[in-house]
């Protein structure tokens, strides 16, 4: 090969090396390739931007449907008449004899009463503390007035003496006294003493004048309480006696 084409050569190769290193980095707009490492700039931190904050929209929730309120019927007031069918439309015939109900409690109660305990008495007084074991309980009590209301019993009688003179005096003879017979009974609680349970005094009073019909005696008096201590206290005036009888039913016996 003579000098003139290795200098042809040599020319193109340089050509080629310069379109490649700066032509098309420039045109392509890329830094120009020399070989040689190239030191990049840092670049600034952007500041971060913060996300928008998120609203949660609520979802309408359905109202719950509340119940019609059925209406109250009205009434005009007109009294209706009931009129009869025919028996047969409730498949029912006349022919047929109803059967006899039967009693449940076919082995009847026995709804007597059972002296539990007894209290017997003229004066004013205060019982011992009794136990009674029993739900349902009765008192039933009697009182004798000594005398009746007001000296209603009593007779005065008088006499006639002649004095001087012809002169006649008359005089009262016998003792005239009023009295008023009274009956108290307090039932009190045994466990607490400041509790009176119950004050019981004879309905009518005590005249036998005032009472209507027959000897309402004995009273009686019912108490829907029990199983626990109980004592008596008993304010009497003017009695001959009086009776208080703690009854119980009779079915409860040998159950408590």
């Amino acid at each position: 090969m003579d000098k003139k084409s290795v200098m042809y050569a040599v020319g193109a190769l340089v050509i080629i090396l310069v379109v490649a290193l700066v032509i098309k980095p420039m045109v392509t707009g890329q830094p120009l390739n020399t070989g040689l490492p190239v030191a990049k700039t840092p670049q600034p931190a952007l500041p971060a931007t913060p996300l928008p904050a998120r609203t949660l929209t609520p979802t309408p929730q359905a109202s719950p449907s509340l119940p019609t309120p059925t209406p109250i019927p009205t009434w005009d007031k007109t009294v209706m008449t009931i009129g009869f069918v025919d028996p047969s439309t409730y498949g029912i015939s006349l022919n047929l004899t109803l059967p006899n109900g039967t009693r449940i409690d076919s082995v009847g109660r026995n709804t007597g009463r059972v002296l539990f305990a007894t209290i017997p008495g003229q004066y004013s007084a205060t019982t011992q503390v009794i136990h009674i074991p029993f739900p349902y309980w009765e008192i039933w009590y009697t009182v004798e007035p000594a005398g009746k209301m007001g000296g209603k019993d009593q007779s005065l009688s008088s006499s006639t003496v002649k004095g001087a003179e012809g002169i006649t005096h008359t005089f009262l003879q016998g003792s005239f006294s009023v009295t008023i017979p009274t009956f108290t009974l307090q039932v009190m609680d045994g466990d607490d003493p400041n509790r009176i349970v119950r004050t019981i005094t004879p309905p009518g009073g005590l005249d036998s004048t005032l009472w209507t019909g027959s000897d309402p005696r004995p009273w009686k008096e019912k108490f829907f309480e029990g199983r626990k201590d109980y004592y008596f206290v008993i304010n009497a005036q003017a009695l001959s006696s009086y009776t208080v009888e703690i009854r119980v039913p009779a079915e409860y016996i040998g159950k408590y």
